[in-house]
């Protein structure tokens, strides 16, 4: 299997090592060709804005829009999932949307960086498997809410009562950084593992 990690900006080098880890090919993704023959596709965080802007800089925006339209299994983690979205709240005018995922979010909802926090989540669809029964250990890190969620979006977890990780078909969006521990399940869960 063959991942590519967007590498424009942010937390990807994290995820390639979880990807590694699992014994999956991470390829960095710079260009539209690099997203050639892949299997899935992981859009990291970092600043929402700035991912966007060299998204766009790389010539990125439509064919990424265009790769997850496929149904392959694309993880977006918090600015990814920004980008994933169908809406930014509270977004610049000139920040881009993908719209793969039918949901609202609002960015840098919880607070600035040292509102930053970690908490056990109650993950379902992760029962049955090691080490917890469904808990993952969560890292938020100025961290966006999902605060719509449309028809078809499958709430995965939530946290405070607002959903922190979704579903629809094989993408899913997370508002915290599964690659920021050493549980990979949530990758495997996208990659269908």
């Amino acid at each position: 299997m063959k991942v590519g990690v967007l590498a424009l900006q942010g937390a990807f080098a994290a995820h390639v090592a979880a990807l590694e880890s699992l014994d999956v090919r991470a390829v960095e993704v710079r260009t539209p060709e690099s997203l050639h023959d892949l299997d899935g596709l992981v859009v990291p965080g970092g600043e929402s804005t700035a991912v966007s802007m060299a998204a766009e800089r790389a010539g990125l925006v439509e064919p990424i829009r265009e790769f997850v339209s496929r149904g392959v299994p694309v993880l977006g983690t918090c600015a990814g999932a920004i980008l994933l979205a169908a809406e930014c709240l509270d977004g610049r005018p000139d920040q881009h949307q993908l719209g793969s995922v039918d949901v609202s979010i609002r960015r840098n909802a919880y607070g600035r960086q040292v509102d930053s926090f970690e908490v056990d989540l109650d993950v379902p669809v992760l029962r049955g498997s090691a080490p917890d029964d469904g808990a993952f250990h969560a890292v938020f890190i100025r961290a966006p809410v999902i605060e719509r969620t449309g028809a078809g979006v499958e709430v995965l977890a939530s946290v405070e009562g607002d959903p922190c990780a979704v579903a629809v078909g094989r993408t899913v969006l997370t508002t915290f950084h599964p690659e920021l521990t050493a549980d990979t399940r949530i990758h495997e869960y996208v990659l269908g593992r």
